[in-house]
């Protein structure tokens, strides 16, 4: 059950219309990375999870809040498209959509000076659930494998796939408005991090999974002489230097070699003749039997 209250989880409210950086904050909505993505993302792993009682609580409060920063978005996304409510219709910016056209200005023109089509054709001046491309977000980009550790390591890449482009678009505006809200989601998205890294070592901690993931896999059953080996494919040597590259593995299960040019050790690749009903390429010219096999059924 979710309780909803009419005021939002932070300021929102630019201090100017631009329709140009709706489009790009559109990114951290709708994209792969955005709010909406992490936001469904948490919330089936929450109503999935059958681990103690802590970690599914964790994981559907922030699930929850993250309802709360995609209305935030939702919402500085269609103010930056309208005559901002700070503004009055006297000093109503040129740059926005209804400053635009109450200033003579064609929709078309702001439209190609970078403003999504998708905002004057589609949603009437408001948010879209797309990125800055206007591809419509796809619910491909929500993981929930029912293994916490493996959610809880791409949730960190999340927050930070998530955090680096709210960084950039911090840097893209001057809009103070826009700047505060940005400020208190990469605060936001410094804490889910930490909380993702601290939920992933009590983890570990609690006995429920360890490196690798998943840990009740038997590891017996790999091929043992591979399972801490690292492969140089390339010319030199550079990535010997590296902690991945000898001393315990991190584990604490075994001890990492290094492995110059490692030799291939499987076949050459020769494929079978295809079904000749698929009409591929044929490894030889097809004889006149076969050729009549092809339509045979039809032929019944």
């Amino acid at each position: 059950m979710f309780f909803r209250v009419k005021e939002t989880a932070f300021h929102c409210v630019p201090d100017r219309p631009d329709p140009i950086f709706a489009r790009q904050l559109q990114e951290v909505l709708g994209g792969q990375w955005g709010e909406i993505s992490v936001m469904l993302g948490y919330l089936f792993q929450g109503w999935n999870c059958r681990a103690p009682g802590k970690y599914k609580d964790m994981i559907m409060d922030i699930g929850t809040e993250e309802i709360g920063h995609v209305e935030m978005l939702a919402t500085c996304i269609a103010r930056l498209l309208e005559k901002s409510p700070v503004e009055t219709q006297e000093g109503a910016a040129k740059d926005g959509l209804v400053g635009a056209v109450l200033g003579g200005a064609k929709i078309q023109d702001v439209i190609m000076a970078g403003m999504n089509p998708h905002h004057a054709i589609v949603s009437g001046g408001g948010a879209t659930a797309s990125d800055s491309n206007g591809n419509h977000w796809s619910a491909k980009y929500i993981v929930s494998s029912g293994n916490l550790l493996a959610d809880f390591r791409f949730n960190v890449a999340a927050e930070s796939q998530g955090r680096l482009q709210v960084a950039r678009l911090y840097n893209l505006t001057d809009d103070p408005g826009v700047k505060q809200m940005l400020s208190y989601l990469l605060a936001r998205d410094t804490m889910h991090q930490n909380q993702w890294l601290a939920a992933i070592r009590e983890l570990e901690e609690d006995g429920l999974e360890m490196t690798p993931c998943p840990s009740n896999f038997p590891q017996e059953l790999e091929n043992q002489e591979f399972n801490y080996a690292f492969l140089n494919h390339s010319e030199g040597n550079e990535s010997s230097q590296g902690r991945w590259a000898s001393g315990p593995s991190m584990d604490g299960k075994g001890d990492i070699k290094y492995v110059e040019q490692p030799p291939a050790m499987g076949q050459v690749q020769d494929l079978s003749q295809v079904d000749p009903r698929l009409f591929g390429t044929p490894k030889a010219a097809l004889t006149d039997k076969e050729r009549g096999l092809m339509f045979q059924d039809e032929q019944r």
